[in-house]
């Protein structure tokens, strides 16, 4: 299965309690079509209390699957607390984008998409040379200030 597919395949679940276990999940979504995997991410402070981080996915063999899940479970309770059931969204890369720890214009698409070809460079330069010299030119008899006296 691509990544793509993957990601289609897959759903995430937030607002979770903490004694929720993958094997809790697995249960419960279960029901709406064969799981892939259950991921519960853990907490990345050693001194936090809660064993995880409140989220989890879980992928399932069929993107149809997954709709249901979403259909049936977002909004619903899950040990006495309301969970969220969306699609999961695609992880951006830690290389490209805002965020990222090279510049912009140093990526690999930005340069593609944000290039200007050799014609608009002339029609640029071409526009620029047609503007007057003097952008008050035109304006001399306008020295007053106000409406036109009748």
């Amino acid at each position: 299965m691509t990544d793509t597919a993957r990601w289609k395949a897959t759903v995430y679940i937030g607002g979770l309690a903490s004694v929720v276990t993958t094997t809790h999940l697995h249960d419960a979504f279960i029901p709406f079509g064969e799981i892939a995997d259950v991921s519960l991410p853990k907490n990345e402070n050693p001194n936090a209390s809660e064993p995880h981080r409140g989220f989890a996915y879980v992928e399932f063999e069929d993107a149809e699957d997954a709709k249901e899940a979403i259909d049936n479970m977002d909004q619903s309770e899950l040990f006495g607390r309301v969970i969220k059931v969306s699609a999961a969204k695609i992880p951006k890369s830690a290389d490209s984008g805002l965020g990222s720890k090279t510049a912009l214009w140093e990526q690999e698409g930005w340069l593609a998409e944000h290039a200007v070809s050799e014609e608009d460079r002339l029609a640029a330069d071409q526009a620029q040379s047609t503007r007057p010299e003097d952008p008050m030119q035109g304006l001399e008899g306008l020295d007053v200030a106000g409406p036109k006296p009748e």
